[in-house]
């Protein structure tokens, strides 16, 4: 019997973790309160050893996911891309309205986020996507799979995976 292999580091650490505000819509027309998580993140990376029989450099990994995390750390995270959420800069402050309501933050305490939605799977998704893109700043060619997941509730995770084309 013939077995194809293939290779993969986790990474899961106590210390990835952010808290963060945000408001999530569903159902079309509901929009939740302001709220805040704990959120978890955890990585998943597939590829082919490398020289040094790596998939990757798990320090290099780890220090650039923690960058990620650190910078969404104590922040709200706003959706810059929702068809119904307006969000825009205002003499230094985030302003952002939906419907009849309306939240003004200081712009150093947000992190404006290209996606649709604050949903656990395309916070996920941007985390792993800016991974991508830090890793390859740091020379590192873009892995085969990346997987990354975030937890806003101990068990609820919202997971992302990326392929590489070709």
């Amino acid at each position: 019997m013939t077995w194809r292999e293939s290779y993969w580091v986790e990474l899961t650490k106590d210390h990835l973790v952010f808290s963060a505000a945000h408001f999530i819509t569903f159902n079309g027309d509901c929009c939740e309160r302001l709220h805040g998580h704990n959120y978890r993140v955890r990585a998943r990376v597939q590829n082919p050893l490398d020289e040094n029989h790596y998939v990757i450099d798990f320090i290099a990994l780890r220090d650039t996911l923690q960058q990620l995390v650190n910078a969404w750390d104590h922040h709200v995270l706003l959706p810059t891309q929702h068809p119904l959420i307006r969000v825009a800069e205002e003499n230094g402050e985030i302003v952002a309205r939906y419907e009849n309501r309306r939240w003004v933050f200081p712009e150093e305490d947000c992190r404006l986020l290209p996606v649709v939605n604050t949903t656990t799977e395309l916070l996920a998704r941007e985390l792993g996507q800016q991974l991508i893109q830090r890793l390859a700043d740091r020379g590192i060619a873009c892995p085969q799979v990346v997987e990354i997941g975030v937890d806003e509730n101990h068990g609820q995770w919202g997971v992302w995976e990326g392929r590489a084309n070709g």
